[in-house]
């Protein structure tokens, strides 16, 4: 059996995040859907759990960290292209996100990225094929 990852992320409001990444072009597991929390999926082994701080509390001892002021993590996606990578950060922008840094452009890697409205940040890359396979 493939390993499954599950991102949990707190947010200041459920539905604002659910209408936010569904104008990316995501989709919800409706079963594991509630007014606390929805699975958002990535692919067909990874997930972001989207949980309201108050419920994302019961999991844990310390604080949550602000994304706004602090980076807890660097949340990085694959893309099949360029363009896929300026795409979506079109798309988040458009639904409300914000850019932290200028597009980086490596020659054989490209990347971007935005920031989603409680200010996780979310990188796109593309990698050349090529340049994946000269290990």
């Amino acid at each position: 059996m493939a390993t499954k990852i599950f991102v949990n992320l707190p947010v200041k409001d459920l539905t604002r995040s659910i209408e936010f990444f569904t104008k990316l072009g995501y989709t919800f597991n409706k079963q594991f859907t509630n007014e606390k929390a929805t699975c958002m999926i990535i692919g067909e082994d990874i997930f972001v759990m989207l949980l309201t701080k108050e419920f994302f509390k019961t999991f844990i001892k310390t604080e949550i960290a602000d994304a706004t002021k602090t980076t807890e993590a660097l949340i990085c996606l694959s893309a099949d292209s360029r363009s896929a990578v300026d795409e979506m950060v079109k798309k988040a922008i458009d639904a409300g996100g914000t850019t932290y840094k200028e597009p980086q452009d490596h020659g054989f890697m490209y990347g971007h990225g935005y920031q989603d409205p409680d200010g996780h940040i979310w990188e796109i890359m593309w990698m050349d094929p090529a340049a994946v396979n000269q290990g």
